[in-house]
């Protein structure tokens, strides 16, 4: 049995229409959705790799969107960087982009992006948080992400739930 208040049959147009300019308003944002902003950070971000033969870059992102961490790809600090200073050995012995990175010679100098991000953020913020890097992690860097309390990864064309 339905009730009718005095000004219900009212009630249901003004909902409809308050509907209506919500959406009409999500519909005309002009800004990107948080998922494409988090991308676009983490491509400004890979603008400072230190890299001759990649430019990745990373962002770690709360539940709530703040930002916790970026990270980008290079020599640690305060050593000379393949890109600045042309220590890539990689390039030097000929090794192929993409082949083993961390033995033999040739063994890359840098840190990855993901790997930047993670050692600059605190356990606590990194729990339930998302990954989102401008390249899909290498297999290096998703064993230190599933040691983390990251919730997702995020990547170009895919994504990937952890926890």
């Amino acid at each position: 049995m339905s009730r009718d208040y005095p000004g219900s049959a009212h009630m249901m147009p003004m909902t409809d229409q308050l509907t209506a300019v919500a959406t009409r308003a999500l519909d005309s944002d002009p800004r990107p959705g948080f998922k494409d902003w988090a991308m676009g950070i983490a491509e400004a971000v890979a603008t400072r790799a230190d890299c001759s033969r990649a430019q990745v870059g990373a962002v770690i992102v709360t539940s709530d969107q703040r930002i916790v961490a970026t990270g980008y790809n290079g020599a640690p600090s305060g050593t000379p960087g393949c890109l600045t200073s042309g220590a890539c050995p990689r390039a030097t012995v000929g090794k192929d982009y993409g082949s083993s990175y961390d033995t033999g010679p040739g063994a890359c100098i840098s840190i990855h992006a993901e790997a930047n991000a993670i050692i600059r953020a605190s356990w606590d913020d990194m729990a339930g948080s998302t990954l989102t890097t401008t390249k899909k992690p290498c297999d290096g860097c998703w064993k230190l992400i599933l040691a983390t309390p990251l919730a997702r990864v995020e990547w170009p064309g895919g994504g990937h739930g952890i926890k």
